[in-house]
C-alpha cells in the first residue's frame, strides 16, 4: 500500500501475514525510474516470501514524471541531509526493532550512504555507484566511497557485475579494502538482477544474488 512519510515523501509499504517483535523492517530503495509496478510488486513478493516489512520510498518524490534523461540531470541537485530522514522515515514506518536497507543503480548508491547513518543495521547494495559519476558531483551529495569509509558504517554487502560501467573496477577494489563484502558476477552488466525485462537480466546469476543478499541480510 502507498503511504506518506512524515517529510512528505510517497512510500511503498508491504507487511506479511504475521508481524511480530523479531520480524525484520527493510528498507528498499528504487532504481533511479523510482516507485513503479516492479518496485510495488518486488515489496510485496519480499514480504511473502520472507516475512520481512518492506518499505521503498520514492526517489523523485513531486518530479515523478521526469524522464530517465531529466533524472540523471538533477542528480547532483540531490542533497544528503534530505535523503538521510526519507532513508530514517523509511525505517521508522516499518515498525521494526532491526531494520537493513537494499536498493539498487541509484538505489544501490543510496544504500551503501544509509549504511553510515547508524540507523541499519546491515546493507546490501545492487550494482550501487562507489564514486558519483561526475555529473553527479559536486552538489550536497557526499561520495558513496566517504560513507563506506565511514567508522559508523554497518556490515556492507556489494553485488557487482564485472562489465558494469558504473563500478569500474578501481572502484570496487577500493571498497573492498573498506572491508565490504563484494560479490561479482562475471560479464554481467548494470542492472542484471532486479528487472527481468532489461536485457542484460540474468536469470542464473539474479537468482543467486538474491539468495547471497537474503542470507547477508537475515544474518
Amino acid at each position: 500500500m502507498r503511504i506518506t512519510l512524515p517529510n512528505g515523501v510517497p512510500a511503498e509499504l508491504a507487511q506479511p501475514s504475521v508481524v511480530d517483535e523479531n520480524t525484520l523492517g527493510v528498507v528498499l530503495f528504487p532504481d533511479i525510474m523510482g516507485l513503479r509496478p516492479l518496485f510495488d510488486d518486488m515489496c510485496a513478493q519480499l514480504a511473502a516470501d520472507h516475512g520481512w516489512v518492506v518499505c521503498a520510498p520514492e526517489p523523485f518524490p513531486g518530479r515523478e514524471e521526469l524522464t530517465v534523461d531529466e533524472r540523471l540531470g538533477v542528480m547532483a541537485d540531490f542533497d544528503d541531509d534530505e535523503l538521510r530522514a526519507t532513508a530514517d522515515y523509511a525505517a521508522d514506518a516499518t515498525g521494526c526493532r532491526r531494520v537493513v536497507a537494499t536498493g539498487f543503480c541509484m538505489g544501490g548508491m543510496l544504500t551503501f550512504k544509509a549504511a553510515a547513518s547508524g540507523r541499519f543495521d546491515r546493507a546490501a547494495g545492487f550494482y550501487g555507484m562507489i564514486r558519483l559519476p561526475e555529473t553527479w558531483a559536486g552538489g550536497r551529495l557526499q561520495q558513496p566511497i566517504e560513507a563506506l569509509a565511514s567508522a559508523e558504517r554497518c556490515p556492507t554487502l556489494a553485488i557487482i557485475g564485472t562489465a558494469d560501467h558504473f563500478t569500474p573496477p578501481q572502484d570496487v577494489a577500493d571498497a573492498e579494502a573498506l572491508g565490504v563484502v563484494v560479490i561479482s558476477y562475471e560479464g554481467a552488466e548494470h542492472g542484471f538482477v532486479h528487472d527481468a525485462s532489461r536485457p542484460t537480466h540474468r536469470a542464473d546469476d539474479a537468482a543467486d544474488a538474491w539468495r547471497q543478499v537474503v542470507a547477508f541480510l537475515e544474518a
